[in-house]
């Protein structure tokens, strides 16, 4: 079989055409080497657009005090302190410069009146501090990382005539499988061209997982049609391995009516810019929910939390700017309470709150958004909004520096890799992730295919064998399930027994659905040919979406506390032991394997940047005993910040 697949030879190559991906790309490409970036929609069109709030960087453009220290520390908080401290601390670091640099590719972001990049609030930063263009940043960012691959491919073509000669963009292009030489190291991806069915090979020593998300494991979510875990499954069956998959975030606003847009994303700018979350009795409810490791950071009034947003040095921050577990989990509550709107949603105002202008000025896409797919005009009236599943903590295990995982040659950037957010992502901080470790995942790349000596791995050929025939396997059944029912019922069973609130009993029972649902996906058939068939499409993802939510579920039933994106309902509380948990998931033949894993300890000059009465919240005495007694209230390397300030946590 393997004499009808089409071979590419590449050094480099990058599956996944968003942010990271292309970060990752266009680094490989700078490096000199040869660059294939693989997407499985069309270019442009990634899920990187949905991201609308802005670039999380300690730029001080807004407020200058911040610095990346404060960053960091926000990070951390937002996290639980499960972040992986390595790199927290480098994407704090960088973000400014990945910013400043995607602004000299061309990205046109918003001013302020001394014609710096103008830095807005969100969920959890102590400052304003997220870079935008409007509420379509993400927007933004991909076109500007588009045009970026095309100057490179002008370059390419002035130099040598072929503006592909170093890097091309293969469009419509899924992968199912990465192969191997006979000593574990990667060799190249396989799959398919979508509009053809036509099999491909790229032959490449170096891999780089730019795949994004989980969120179509779900029946309610904001992530688009690609996110069927592909990056983490396809990491799994190479061998790599996956951590702290139980953290899923729900963010708390999505569109709830009319159910063709349910899960829409709506911004967290609005409640940056003034909106304020209401019961069907018309009262703001989140003042009634702060918890206790925040209330000093907080406001205790709508007259103060209203006071914050003119002048927050002397007033705390309104309780809708909690970080997003937090929001979700009291939206989740006023719901079940009974205090929903008609549609089984919360209200979300802006509309009684800012004039028309600026709601138009500040949010164009969620006017437009709520205008033409709800009726819903959000300058005269206020949003339904929920909870939707929205972006994944865990991913796979990668070294912080390069991205490089326990496999060789293979390496992750952005949602489908983990660490970076602990358990619980801080609004904002996903686009600059994805710049930071993008680029140092296209770098490390590139260093390992400089390191290689002698033959390049070689792909076995009877690997490719197997990968044909399973890709083939639902057209030669005769009779057997649908994949879209399958998928659905998925779906429905991750939504009702793995979602936002777990539960001991629901979450076992999850994991004996999901052996029923792997007997039923051996089984499901599609018709037709291999050319534009959605069906053979859902097929192969549903092989990737089953290995994952057994990760899911697994690592959700595992760990006993409830943190960041992972709620127990039957141990509701954080503990400092579990904190010291990362949870690792493998694929051993075809069973997952579980284990333990102690986290990275976090070194004693960034402890020190936090108070030690709050670290008691998250830490046990002998992590502590590394700290001086005397560290009660340290300063900000570059402002002398109040302790009040300092411990303002984040989202």
């Amino acid at each position: 079989m393997s004499d009808q697949i089409e071979r590419y030879t590449y050094d480099v190559v990058v599956i996944g055409a968003g942010g990271s991906g292309l970060r990752a790309a266009a680094e490989a490409r700078a490096r000199g080497k040869k660059t294939a970036v693989i997407s499985k929609s069309l270019f442009g069109k990634a899920h990187t657009v949905m991201a609308e709030g802005g670039a999380a960087a300690s730029m001080g453009n807004a407020n200058p005090n911040d610095n990346w220290q404060v960053h960091f520390r926000d990070t951390m908080r937002g996290g639980k302190f499960m972040n992986n401290p390595r790199m927290a601390e480098l994407h704090a670091k960088e973000a400014p410069d990945r910013v400043w640099e995607l602004e000299a590719w061309g990205a046109l972001f918003d001013r302020t009146k001394d014609g710096k990049i103008s830095q807005r609030n969100f969920g959890g930063h102590e400052y304003p501090r997220l870079a935008h263009v409007g509420d379509r940043t993400g927007l933004e960012m991909i076109r500007t990382m588009q045009q970026r691959i095309v100057q490179l491919q002008q370059e390419d073509a002035k130099s040598s005539g072929d503006p592909e000669a170093m890097i091309k963009v293969f469009a419509e292009t899924t992968i199912t499988r990465l192969v191997k030489d006979e000593s574990g190291r990667i060799a190249g991806a396989f799959g398919y061209i979508r509009d053809t069915g036509k099999f491909v090979l790229f032959e490449a020593p170096a891999v780089v997982l730019a795949t994004g998300g989980i969120g179509r494991t779900f029946k309610v979510t904001s992530n688009s049609w690609e996110y069927s875990g592909d990056g983490h499954a396809l990491a799994l069956l190479a061998g790599a391995k996956l951590m702290n998959m139980e953290f899923v975030q729900f963010h708390p606003t999505g569109m709830i009516w009319p159910p063709s847009v349910r899960g829409i994303l709506v911004t967290e700018s609005v409640r940056g810019d003034g909106g304020v979350l209401k019961n069907s009795e018309g009262k703001r409810f989140m003042f009634d929910y702060v918890p206790d490791v925040f209330r000093a950071q907080y406001a205790e009034t709508e007259e103060e939390g209203d006071r914050w947003y003119t002048d927050p040095d002397n007033n705390r921050r309104p309780p809708e700017l909690l970080p997003r577990d937090e929001v979700a989990r009291s939206i989740n509550s006023e719901i079940k309470a009974g205090r929903g709107t008609p549609h089984g949603g919360i209200f979300l105002d802006i509309a009684s709150r800012r004039s028309p202008d600026y709601i138009l000025s500040r949010l164009p896409s969620m006017h437009h958004q709520f205008k033409e797919l709800a009726d819903v005009d959000i300058t005269k009236e206020p949003m339904e909004i929920g909870p939707t599943c929205h972006y994944v903590m865990g991913g796979v295990e990668v070294e912080p520096d390069t991205g490089a995982s326990s496999v060789p040659g293979l390496f992750a950037a952005g949602e489908v890799s983990g660490g970076m957010h602990g358990s619980n992502r801080l609004g904002g901080n996903s686009l600059s992730d994805l710049l930071v470790f993008g680029k140092r995942a296209g770098d490390g790349a590139a260093a390992y295919v400089d390191s290689l000596s002698g033959a390049r791995p070689a792909v076995a050929e009877a690997s490719l064998d197997e990968a044909t025939a399973e890709a083939l396997a639902p057209f030669n059944r005769a009779e057997g399930e649908n994949p879209y029912t399958v998928h659905s019922e998925l779906q429905q069973t991750m939504n009702d027994l793995v979602g936002l609130i777990r539960r001991e009993p629901e979450v076992k029972q999850a994991l004996t659905e999901l052996e029923k649902f792997k007997e039923r996906a051996g089984r499901v058939t599609v018709e037709g040919g291999r050319a534009y068939n959605p069906g053979w499409h859902y097929a192969q993802d549903l092989r990737n979406m089953l290995l994952v939510a057994e990760c899911v579920a697994l690592a959700a039933l595992e760990r006993q506390e409830s943190r960041g994106g992972h709620t127990r309902d039957d141990y509701p509380a954080m503990s400092p032991e579990w904190r010291k948990i990362n949870l690792i998931l493998s694929l051993e033949g075809e069973k997952i394997e579980l284990r333990r894993q102690p986290i990275p300890e976090i070194p004693v000059e960034l402890l020190a940047l936090f108070e030690r009465s709050e670290l008691k919240k998250y830490m046990t005495d002998e992590e502590l005993a590394v700290l001086p007694a005397s560290s009660e209230a340290p300063e900000s390397p570059d402002s002398s910040e109040s302790s009040e300030s300092s411990e303002k946590e984040g989202h």
